[in-house]
């Protein structure tokens, strides 16, 4: 039996080890994936530290990777053996990217373009996921709802419709920004810190507000159009206060963990939806193959970028520190491992 190595979070609140596990054949619509390298998000180090998001243990921690199809499994037509792709992953053993090979559902699976390395191509999947749900899903509530860029009259749909997003150097808060431009939004209001105000722009972002500024006020110096649609991508207590301050009556307030606002603030005419980011259930997958068979076009056209680089040294190995430097807080940066140099 082939074996590989995997990054086993064996229980909550425990540090990671490396062990050896099988590696997994491909069933029907699937793909095996040799990964080559996968990127750390905020949820890795919540759930080992926190023990959130995760019921069953032992687990294999990662969800964003890059590599290559070494095989497909019964009926996949959309990606053959020796293609480059990325994808999000799923919390589990057989599924997960913190490992060497992974297993897929190849029709969320999406070609990586020319010129984007594998680095590159590992911070877009979840990222890209989670915006493109918290925007378009139009089969949840949970979701704005809107029309995508990529079908008939979607892109430039909502100009002159300001929107705002909370935390645009995150590398969720990127991707949100960004896909805002292509569906036309104006202004596009986000917060960050101050060195990130050029980088944000160039990225599509209108206005860059300092996020230790008081919120309310700072959007209504920049319009005084009502503010219906907000997208918190860091999602702490203090960033959905702020944000559900600035939202006006009738608008909707989408972020990516629990509510957290105050109950004495809550009114029925202001939402608050926490996004569910993942492709993998059934009733995402539409929209999931939908992106995934248009993003490589919107990236080799430079109309979505990934995040810069950090790239781990040691493999699986570096992973540990990575996960603790992402707990102290990274700025517009993603730290990325490459599990094939493993020692």
């Amino acid at each position: 039996m082939a074996t590989q190595k995997a990054l086993y979070l064996p229980e909550p609140k425990v540090p990671v080890v490396i062990q050896e596990r099988e590696i997994n054949e491909p069933g029907p619509g699937e793909v095996l994936i040799e990964i080559h390298a996968a990127a750390l998000n905020p949820s890795d180090w919540k759930i080992q530290a926190l023990g959130i998001l995760v019921t069953k243990f032992p687990i294999v921690l990662g969800i964003d990777s890059a590599g290559i199809v070494k095989k497909v499994g019964a009926g996949v037509t959309n990606v053959a053996v020796g293609d480059r792709v990325m994808h999000v992953g799923f919390r589990d053993v057989k599924n997960a990217t913190f490992q060497q090979y992974t297993i897929a559902p190849a029709e969320i699976v999406a070609k990586i373009p020319p010129g984007l390395t594998f680095n590159q191509a590992a911070t877009l999947p979840l990222a890209v996921s989670a915006a493109v749900t918290g925007l378009y899903d139009r089969n949840a509530p949970n979701s704005f709802g809107i029309t995508p860029p990529w079908e008939e009259g979607g892109r430039g749909k909502y100009a002159g419709e300001p929107i705002l997003v909370i935390g645009g150097a995150s590398g969720l808060g990127q991707q949100a920004i960004q896909f805002a431009k292509l569906s036309g939004f104006s202004p596009i209001i986000t917060t960050a810190s101050p060195q990130n105000e050029a980088f944000l722009k160039s990225l599509g972002a209108t206005h860059v507000i300092d996020r230790s500024a008081p919120l309310p006020a700072a959007v209504q110096a920049i319009t005084t159009q009502p503010i219906t649609r907000i997208f918190d991508a860091i999602s702490s207590e203090e960033t959905q206060n702020a944000a559900y301050d600035a939202l006006t009556p009738g608008g909707k307030l989408v972020i990516v963990l629990w509510n957290l606002v105050a109950a004495e603030k809550l009114v029925p005419e202001k939402r608050v939806e926490m996004v569910i980011t993942t492709f993998w259930a059934p009733e995402r997958r539409e929209l999931g193959k939908s992106l995934c068979a248009h993003l490589p076009a919107l990236v080799e056209a430079g109309e979505i970028k990934p995040n810069n680089v950090e790239v781990l040294p040691g493999g699986l190995t570096g992973i540990p520190a990575g996960l603790e430097k992402l707990r102290k807080g990274v700025s517009a940066l993603k730290l990325v491992a490459h599990p094939q140099e493993t020692p």
